[in-house]
């Protein structure tokens, strides 16, 4: 300890120094606790995203309607809520439509000043000025702080405002303090998983992220499918490609990523020349930016990768009978002749039989030309800069699950026998269950990623594509990924992919408390928060679980899912006062968004108020800040007692 201490005044140098820092932080435990937001399985929205983060899930327009509401006509209170989520795309719009420019630059600064004062009231001055944009952070700092009714100080503030529009700084500035206002809006930002796949925007939000101020990334099995194809796993790769080209997601990997599929597109193009890949056509296509060309190479590109990964995934299985996923080797159970398949003991017809690179006698090895597409992409995923600069910061920023605020955060579910018991899974000859099973897969992640190539390390590298579809895998949930059923047989209740016990026993509070204490979450106050199942709101299913200890916040934020879903996702908040869940329409576009102000129209289902504001020192933060206080009152008394020096 007195090595820590002394350590320690070397930033607190003397008794005054260490008494200021002491009654600042002990000032900074009495504020009200920042608002956290959730969101899960975003899946490459990155508009509706976007448009989210802008308006701080309806936090900011709360702000004006209480300070505006009585004042501020509802045309215009939508005005001043779209210059703050979209500053320059509006004013650009203001500046064509306006005559007196000037008198609405002076009206628009003074109401978003008011609104800055809102949203910044709950942080120390210190903060809120750390946040401010550099060039502005002095002027934003004076006008925020203004206090009382004093006129000189009153013609001051006036004078500010008018040379920022006398100097023509007003646009700048608009865009500064609007920033600001979101960025102080939204404390810290929760991403319970599922950032990529079906939309077209996940580098967007991926880039997004990594300038956002405080955040968490809970992963989801898109993420860590994503995750593997950049460590080099083969089935991982495959995978992405086929969901990409399902979803007609192509520029994801092209355009966003410079990962070439020119190779793939040559030869399925070739190979599947005289087949209309009708099972395979892409769906969520927007028809009227593509000729029926692009449809039908996309489907040939689709149902080429389609047989290339169930070939590798097939090795795989065979490689791994610890996966204990046999029921997953097709290939093998058809007869060509018959034009059938057997699954489970039971034959079915195929709605395709159209397989030119099968060879009937070995049917899970790659030609020589799957072979070097495979090498080729697998190439491409492997060093691609922008892609492996989105993985590492998924590594950094991300776990597999998360204790935050006495809330548990995790993707998928904790695997559970049907008694409610934790099940226990085996992962690279361990077997774990609950925290330790989570554990060991995020350490199993990163020695994939991080880890040299050799055949050490190919254990971890192969079980990242178990992580993602396997049957105890706490990210998937479920007893099997039937993708060869969806594409070659028409009868549906063969696509029927179970559920773990998990789903239907978080409706026992007894058991949400059982999974709250085994991850040293506050089984009084704690929530369990995850993604993953979309929840059928338009069926009447509920997101919020065994009278509100687990809330599910997958409500069908990609539009792939909206249809199931009946809504556009859930986002939740956790400010001072409690927990709010909203449910959310789609988003129509950020054009719209801007021109006509349309906003996501968002409904209230879960409203958990608690007794007692929260303070900072109720917070994970605070019990930091409240270790550091007692190591200043230990350097405080060593400078009283002359234990150590002060320096002046």
């Amino acid at each position: 300890m007195d090595k820590y201490l002394n350590q320690l005044s070397k930033t607190y140098r003397n008794i005054q120094e260490v008494s200021e820092e002491i009654i600042n932080l002990q000032a900074i435990l009495n504020l009200p606790k920042g608002t956290e937001l959730f969101m899960s399985d975003i899946h490459g929205e990155y508009e509706a995203f976007l448009h989210i983060l802008n308006n701080g899930s309806g936090i900011i327009k709360s702000k004006i309607e209480n300070i505006y509401e009585k004042t501020l006509t509802e045309e215009d209170r939508k005005d001043l809520a779209t210059l703050i989520y979209y500053p320059e795309e509006k004013l650009n719009l203001i500046k064509k439509s306006k005559k007196n420019l000037n008198e609405w630059y002076k009206i628009s600064l003074y109401r978003l000043i008011e609104v800055t004062k809102s949203v910044s009231s709950k942080y120390t001055r210190s903060k809120v000025r750390k946040a401010m944009p550099k060039g502005f952070d002095y002027i934003i700092d004076e006008l925020i702080h203004l206090q009382g009714d004093d006129n000189n100080k009153e013609k001051y503030y006036g004078q500010i405002i008018d040379s920022i529009i006398d100097l023509n700084r007003a646009d700048s500035f608009i865009v500064a303090i609007s920033n600001l206002i979101k960025r102080m809006a939204i404390d810290h930002l929760h991403i319970v998983g599922d950032i990529y796949d079906r939309g077209p925007g996940a580098p967007i939000i991926m880039d997004k992220l990594m300038n956002f101020h405080s955040l968490d990334i809970e992963w989801g099995n898109h993420d860590i499918l994503w995750m593997g194809a950049a460590s080099g796993n083969e089935a991982c790769i495959a995978n992405v490609v086929r969901i990409c080209s399902r979803y007609d997601n192509l520029a994801t990997l092209e355009e966003g990523y410079g990962i070439n599929i020119r190779p793939l597109s040559v030869f399925a193009t070739e190979v599947y020349k005289n087949d209309d890949c009708k099972a395979f056509l892409p769906r969520n296509r927007e028809v009227s930016k593509y000729s029926n060309t692009d449809k039908i190479v996309l489907s040939k590109i689709h149902k080429a990768i389609s047989i290339i990964q169930f070939k590798i995934e097939g090795k795989l299985i065979k490689k791994h009978p610890e996966y204990k996923m046999d029921d997953r080797l097709l290939l093998d159970k058809i007869d060509i002749k018959k034009g059938t398949v057997i699954i489970n003991k039971k034959e079915y017809k195929l709605n395709d039989t159209v397989f030119p690179t099968i060879d009937w006698k070995n049917p899970y090895e790659l030609t020589k030309q799957e072979a070097e597409i495979v090498e080729r992409l697998k190439n491409s995923f492997m060093h691609s800069e922008k892609l492996n600069k989105h993985i590492n910061f998924l590594y950094a920023k991300g776990h597999m699950y998360q204790n935050f605020n006495s809330n548990l955060l995790f993707h998928g579910c904790i695997p559970l026998k049907e008694n409610g018991e934790f099940d226990e899974v085996e992962i690279l000859g361990k077997s774990l269950k609950g925290q330790e099973l989570m554990e060991h897969i995020e350490n199993t992640a990163h020695r994939a990623y991080f880890k040299e190539h050799n055949e050490e390390n190919q254990d971890a590298i192969d079980v990242m594509w178990y992580f993602w579809c396997g049957p105890k895998s706490p990210l998937f949930g479920k007893d099997k990924a039937a993708t060869f059923e969806r594409y070659f047989l028409d009868d549906e209740y063969t696509h029927k992919e179970n559920k773990n016990p998990y789903y239907e026993l978080i409706n026992k509070e007894e058991i949400c408390n059982k999974i709250l204490e085994n991850f040293g979450s506050n089984v009084e106050e704690g929530h369990i928060i995850n993604g993953h199942m979309p929840v059928k709101a338009k069926d009447g299913e509920s997101p919020v679980k065994a009278n509100g200890k687990t809330i599910l916040i997958d409500g069908g934020f990609a539009k792939a899912y909206q249809s199931t879903t009946g809504i556009a996702g859930y986002t939740l908040t956790y400010n001072s006062n409690g927990l709010v869940l909203a449910m959310n329409e789609p988003f129509e576009s950020r054009a719209k968004a801007i021109e006509e102000g349309l906003d996501i129209k968002a409904q209230i289902i879960l409203k958990e108020k608690i007794d007692k504001r929260k303070r900072v020192a109720d917070t994970d933060i605070g019990k930091k800040i409240k270790e550091e206080i007692e190591d200043l009152k230990m350097l405080l008394l060593a400078y009283q007692e002359g234990e150590l020096k002060e320096k002046i």
